[in-house]
């Protein structure tokens, strides 16, 4: 059986690992290399890594849709992606039997981030879904689905790791018949999509007209990047923990109660203690090491106040 596998992340390496012990993997594609930090280190994705460790043959296309002849030419049996990052050309879906696993329970939660949804809109389950792939985005028909629970202690990071072995299982389940052509093909209900676009940089800031279990849940969205941000002054500082304080005020939202020893800001129904913070061009830091000393604000500010500027 020739097979092409197609993922990015950390979430696609348990499915390739799979395919690759148990069949044999002909071509894997991904994304081009990004360059990262002030430095400009080039970073290979996860799936890269893991092709070159076990030698298997790489494709790296910039634009999916101008540049994949080289998928048509291994005349694959199967197509398998897993979060590979760009819309793939009815050409190649038509070179052989394609499928996606989806992180999400469709059809809620068509994009690129539905597990950053999932967790911001508190939602107490969330899974993956092994569908047929078609040109419209992620509107494929459903071969299975599997859910699991999202936990309060979820971050993005935790619940992809989950998710990655979900992914991993279904298709082990089902991949024969799936060959064989003897497997469910069932439409996904329009009246019921929900989309999770990918993020934006303004899809950072953190909202304090909000609860704390938003917030919470907004900040464990972000987790482990990009981290959460908020602006004093227009100056951006970077959250990664916070924590819900047992202390009484009648602060407006946003206002920012202490600028000595720990960091308050007050929330819609509570007071947020910042505790893990990453000010502007500094290293990430307890809130209150950078509390000593600093000079950005004082008792009373309100964050994000102002126009924040996006790169």
């Amino acid at each position: 059986m020739k097979i092409v596998f197609m993922g990015t992340p950390a979430y696609a390496v348990e499915t390739l690992k799979m395919l690759h012990q148990k069949y044999g993997v002909s071509l894997v594609v991904t994304q081009p290399d990004k360059k990262v930090g002030r430095a400009g280190k080039v970073e290979f994705s996860p799936v890269k890594q893991y092709a070159i460790e076990n030698g298997l043959t790489l494709f790296q296309p910039i634009k999916m849709k101008l540049d994949y002849q080289p998928i048509i030419d291994i005349k694959p049996d199967l197509i398998v992606t897993a979060a590979y990052g760009q819309m793939i050309p009815k050409a190649v879906l038509d070179a052989g039997i394609s499928v996606n696993l989806h992180g999400s329970i469709l059809p809620k939660y068509r994009g690129g981030a539905p597990v950053q949804y999932a967790i911001r809109n508190g939602e107490s389950e969330t899974g993956v879904t092994l569908m047929y792939m078609a040109p419209k985005m992620d509107s494929g028909n459903i071969i299975a689905t599997k859910a699991i629970p999202i936990e309060k202690t979820d971050t993005t990071d935790t619940l992809m790791a989950k998710l990655s072995v979900v992914a991993k299982e279904l298709l082990d389940t089902h991949i024969q018949d799936i060959v064989a052509g003897n497997c469910p093909s069932i439409p996904q209900d329009e009246t019921q999509v929900t989309f999770a676009y990918n993020l934006k940089p303004e899809d950072e800031v953190l909202n304090f007209n909000q609860t704390f279990e938003q917030i919470d849940s907004h900040l464990r969205s972000l987790l482990s990047q990009p981290g959460g941000s908020i602006f004093i002054h227009n100056t951006r500082i970077k959250v990664y923990e916070i924590a819900k304080s047992d202390i009484i005020s009648t602060g407006v939202p946003g206002e920012i109660l202490s600028d000595k020893k720990r960091f308050y800001i007050q929330a819609l129904d509570s007071v947020v203690e910042l505790i893990k913070i990453q000010p502007e061009n500094k290293k990430i830091m307890e809130a209150r090491d950078f509390l000593n000393g600093q000079k950005l604000f004082v008792k009373g500010d309100i964050v994000n106040n102002e126009e924040k500027s996006f790169i």
